[in-house]
């Protein structure tokens, strides 16, 4: 895109994009969004407000899940503006500000996610291998301090990129490949030197996916060393049954990032259709997921949703 002095600017506006291939069913695909935010929204809000009522589950490790709840919230809801006015009102156009604040957030919740799997796996890593030091281990302040740290990091690693973003010119159009912003859409459309761009985005997504699932592998080597130990069998099968909601909320969280990586790198002559499609796998599919998770693999947070549902029926 070229000013009237022949040199590259940014767009007022960027036009957003829905599925490829697509266009027939937009309605069906907007029932299937609605229905994916509702899960996740009543979903997670239900996660929250058990913790709050429910003082059995004021306990570090539903403490945690409290933060991915919260969070989850977050990434759901910097995406459903710009996901609903495209496919519900076929309102594609947003301000190019705005695009760069949604970016902003979506990353941002999404690396703090990373960072809260790592705190959760080290919640278990004490349950299991240092059970009489649990309580003492994590304070409420520690975890306080836990959480902040994690935002702090996420917030102060994303804080450059729309400014990064915000000085190239856009001249390849102002036409985004998905219905909401992200970093790697916007380089495609921006000409200019972006090396800087995609050095300093590397550096990010090594410093906290990389570094935390790391820790979080190393967590679970430590878990299962002490677990072999234990003599009971039994024992050994209760002891990494309080893990598998964890395992599956990582599984979860990271399987659609590798795969996002392994398609955008090894197979890029992919159909638009399947990249989108990866990346709002990424984006919908673990904020949807781990509510369920918990309420069907946690005891406690069980008990208590049908502790509610009764009184409800009452």
């Amino acid at each position: 895109m070229l000013g009237l002095n022949g040199t590259p600017f940014q767009p007022a506006t960027l036009q957003l994009t829905g599925i490829p291939g697509m266009n027939t069913g937009q309605a069906w695909i907007a029932l299937i969004f609605c229905f994916l935010y509702f899960i996740s929204i009543a979903g997670n809000l239900s996660i929250l407000a058990l913790v709050i009522r429910e003082p059995p589950l004021h306990q570090p490790m539903y403490y945690f899940l409290s933060m991915l709840s919260l969070n989850d919230l977050g990434v759901s809801l910097s995406t459903l503006p710009t996901v609903l006015a495209t496919f519900c009102f076929n309102y594609r156009h947003v301000d190019f500000d705005a695009c760069l604040v949604q970016m902003f957030f979506i990353h941002t919740f999404s690396f703090m996610e990373s960072g809260i799997l790592l705190a959760m796996s080290f919640d278990r890593f004490v349950a299991i291998c240092d059970p009489l030091r649990y309580s003492t281990v994590l304070t409420n302040s520690r975890i306080l301090a836990m959480g902040l740290g994690i935002l702090a990091k996420s917030f102060t690693t994303l804080f450059p990129f729309p400014f990064l973003v915000k000085r190239l010119p856009f001249c390849k159009g102002n036409v985004l490949h998905h219905s909401y912003c992200l970093h790697p859409d916007l380089m495609k459309v921006a000409c200019g030197d972006i090396h800087v761009n995609n050095i300093y985005g590397l550096f990010v997504v090594i410093f906290t996916y990389g570094v935390d699932s790391v820790f979080i592998l190393l967590s679970y080597a430590l878990i299962l060393r002490a677990v072999l130990v234990i003599a009971s069998h039994e024992q050994r099968l209760k002891a990494l049954n309080t893990c598998i909601s964890h395992i599956c909320a990582v599984l979860a969280f990271y399987v659609p990032i590798i795969a996002v990586s392994m398609i955008h790198r090894f197979w890029k002559s992919a159909p638009a259709v399947v990249h989108v499609m990866m990346s709002n796998v990424y984006l919908f599919v673990p904020p949807m997921l781990n509510p369920i998770i918990y309420s069907v693999k946690t005891k406690e947070i069980r008990k208590g949703m049908l502790k509610v549902f009764h009184k409800s029926q009452t």
